[in-house]
């Protein structure tokens, strides 16, 4: 194990991320936050750029980094920034009764993009830990080492690859452009275009509805509306769905409802077909099959969710019941758990679309979580052709995606990967009733499914005890553990996690 060079590369990280909680710092000073607020980004700010460049002084003999080592870094990466991050929420002591757990699964849960909370009453958080929380979800959208790779000189052995493939989703990972750096640079620029015109576009319109919020006993302040769209415009980019007002999306407009339900299916597209616009490509974005798949997904489920509340529901108007149909379906299905309304509440049919919905997430190549439809495609494909080949023994079997005939490995992996994903939720099913504690606070079955689903899918809102108008602060703090590293294996996609824990990745060859 090259542990100097892993030590470089982590102290990168950590300075890289001293420098990003300037953000947050800088918000509280223009608020005026209590001097507690401002010291509880100071001091994780000084801890991660000291140590980070102590990191810098050991020399490594071998720069480059095999396919584990690469692996067991993103891993390491990722559960070293959530310590850290998780520092301000203690420090500045805002909300009442706060423990390092609870901060570090709602940390976790922001640069894992998931959005499940355990902040019971949102109006105690100060402006600087709200920007923290959405800014999160916007850094760990794309990837940190994906942001890493723009800087970092790229090698011929493949580690800048490695790096790549552990941290972003989907079954296949390769360049848009020859180099890897390249290929960094054109996809955090067409992320951060992307943020911008949301930003801009929310700006321009009407966004919340104040004297609705007013009415329902929330007041929401009018001068806050940049800083509103600009959190929202954080956690719809990176796909995460972290509320910073109560009843999240409730008491915004319906224009902005429906400019956020667009943006969210832009954000769960792969962003190589982005590129391929920007070359001039278009007819090449529609000769994707996952594509096309994921626009007829997105059609069947508003269909089948907005007849499910015309006919069984009837609580909305049609205007209102498309709206919100529109928005969770999009916001369920691109894995960011932006709610408009109770969806707890909606008919068995419209919940059972949403769940299986929760499985499959969006494209691969986006910011979203779940299975991914490439995956669900493939899957489906190599099963048709082994049934095809136990009919006709003399049947050559050969799975297309993409127009391209798959290496019987990359099927294989899709399974196991799908299979180990399903492992996983009921493992965490079975932890998480391990505790009578989580019973008594009403975490049956269906709670504990949903919620390790929404974890692990990063979605975040659950339904029944972690529903989209609650929270995870029920939880017990062994509960909080598994779910924290539940939201890091489906965001790194498992095998990065299992690789760093297993014992074999640290022992000499």
């Amino acid at each position: 194990m090259n542990y100097k060079a892993l030590g470089r590369i982590l102290g990168k990280i950590m300075i890289l991320e001293g420098g990003l909680m300037l953000a947050p710092l800088i918000v509280g000073l223009i608020y005026k936050e209590p001097i507690m607020n401002i010291v509880g980004f100071i001091i994780p700010i000084v801890a991660l750029v000291g140590i980070g460049f102590l990191l810098q002084i050991p020399k490594p003999k071998r720069t480059s980094l095999y396919q584990k080592e690469g692996f067991a870094l993103v891993a390491m990466v990722w559960i070293v920034m959530a310590l850290f991050g998780a520092l301000p929420f203690v420090i500045s002591n805002d909300i009442e009764g706060f423990t390092y757990v609870d901060a570090c699964f709602e940390i976790m849960s922001g640069f894992t993009t998931t959005g499940a909370s355990v902040i019971a009453d949102i109006t105690q958080v100060s402006h600087s830990l709200l920007f923290w929380r959405s800014f999160s979800h916007w850094i760990g959208g794309m990837g940190i080492l994906v942001f890493v790779l723009i800087f970092i000189p790229e090698s011929n052995d493949g580690s800048s690859m490695h790096l790549l493939r552990a941290e972003s989703p989907g079954p296949q990972v390769g360049k848009i452009a020859s180099k890897m750096k390249v290929t960094a640079r054109i996809l955090y620029l067409i992320y951060l275009c992307l943020t911008v015109l949301e930003v801009i576009v929310l700006v321009c319109g009407p966004l919340i509805d104040y004297e609705m919020a007013a009415a329902a006993g929330h007041i929401v302040s009018e001068n806050d509306k940049f800083f509103h769209a600009l959190l929202t415009a954080f956690g719809s980019a990176g796909t995460g769905g972290f509320g910073f007002i109560p009843n999240s999306m409730e008491y915004f407009t319906p224009f902005a409802q429906y400019t956020i339900s667009i943006f969210l299916l832009i954000f769960g597209c792969n962003f190589a077909l982005y590129y391929l616009i920007l070359l001039g490509k278009i007819k090449e974005v529609f000769k994707s099959e996952e594509f096309r798949c994921y626009l007829i997904v997105i059609v069947t489920a508003v269909a089948i969710v907005f007849i499910s509340l015309m006919t069984q529901y009837q609580q909305y108007g049609a205007a209102e019941a498309f709206r919100h149909t529109l928005f969770q379906v999009s916001s369920i299905m691109t894995t960011t758990g932006y709610t408009t309304a109770n969806f707890d509440l909606w008919p068995q049919l419209a919940k059972t679309v949403l769940i299986l919905l929760m499985f499959g997430g969006a494209m691969a190549g986006s910011t979203a979580g779940g299975i991914k439809l490439s995956r669900i495609v493939i899957a489906m494909k190599g099963t048709m052709v082994n049934i095809r080949k136990l009919i006709n023994p003399r049947y050559v079997p050969k799975t297309k995606f993409e127009g391209k005939s798959l290496a019987e490995k990359t099927t294989n992996d899709v399974f196991a990967f799908i299979t180990l994903y399903l492992f996983i939720i009921l493992g965490s099913v079975l932890l998480l009733s391990f505790d009578p504690v989580n019973a008594n606070e009403g975490h049956g079955f269906f709670s504990n499914f949903s919620a390790s689903l929404a974890c692990i899918s990063n979605i975040g809102p659950g339904f029944e005890a972690v529903g989209p108008y609650l929270s995870y602060a029920s939880y017990n703090p062994f509960s909080k553990i598994i779910l924290t590293f539940v939201m890091l294996m489906g965001r790194l996609e498992i095998l990065p996690v299992l690789i760093l824990f297993t014992p074999k990745t640290w022992k000499k060859v």
